[in-house]
């Protein structure tokens, strides 16, 4: 079985390149520039309309991972609505003002995910010890971990990275993301050798030059993109 692809994507015309490019599966945001924040209704809806497996990032605002009361309310609401809408899974991040995972909380965002994949997000790399984490998200039934080896990249975070995955004993998956290229894949793939790789394929790109709300952006560019994926069908992929 080959390794499983998650693109980051934050607009339709990534969605269309995921397509286009047969990706395995999607994290659907929007706002990468900000590290990614919920999306609309309106693309759940489209990006699953096009038979694409959707994993719905929730996150109602930028910043860090501490959520209030009322916050924790916006997250359960907008997971019931990707539910609705017929997302795959969801990914979610929460912590508490110590950096610590927010158990109580999660426990509640477990049992109204109830029938969806739940991938906790790169929040993971905020949170104290790594190991306890790990074996926390195992125990509230995450399937899968988001992270760059608690780093700011994969490359910083490449020997944590590997240690997480023997750690990890197959009892969740630990994928790599933050700071996957072309230049770095074929060595995440032969020394880690994880089940899924996460990236966006992105560039800054100045949007609607013109115009008095012109806006610098993170743009999916599908040559990007299409480099990365012919790095991974050159390497010979092994699994845990």
């Amino acid at each position: 079985m080959s390794i499983k692809i998650e693109l980051c994507a934050a607009s339709i015309e990534a969605i269309e390149i995921a397509r286009k490019l047969n990706i395995d599966r999607i994290e659907l945001c929007q706002d990468l520039e900000q590290g990614g924040l919920t999306p609309s209704a309106g693309l759940i809806q489209y990006a699953i309309s096009k038979d694409i497996e959707t994993h719905v990032l929730i996150r109602p605002r930028a910043g860090g991972f501490n959520y209030s009361d009322l916050e924790l309310e916006v997250i359960l609401n907008d997971i019931q609505i990707a539910k609705k809408l017929g997302a795959k899974g969801i990914v979610v991040g929460v912590l508490k003002a110590n950096f610590e995972l927010d158990i109580s909380s999660l426990e509640k965002i477990t049992a109204i995910s109830e029938g969806l994949e739940l991938t906790f997000h790169r929040a993971f790399d905020e949170s104290i010890d790594w190991k306890k984490s790990i074996d926390a998200l195992i125990e509230l039934g995450f399937n899968r971990i988001l992270t760059s080896g608690f780093a700011s990249n994969v490359e910083i975070g490449f020997e944590n990275l590997k240690r997480m995955v023997e750690f990890a004993e197959n009892q969740i998956e630990i994928m790599p993301g933050g700071g996957i290229n072309a230049a770095n894949i074929a060595k995440i793939i032969n020394e880690i050798s994880p089940k899924s790789i996460h990236f966006s394929g992105t560039v800054k790109s100045i949007l609607d030059e013109d115009s008095l709300f012109s806006e610098t952006i993170l743009k999916v560019e599908e040559k990007r993109v299409e480099r990365i994926l012919d790095c991974i069908k050159k390497q010979p992929i092994t699994k845990n």
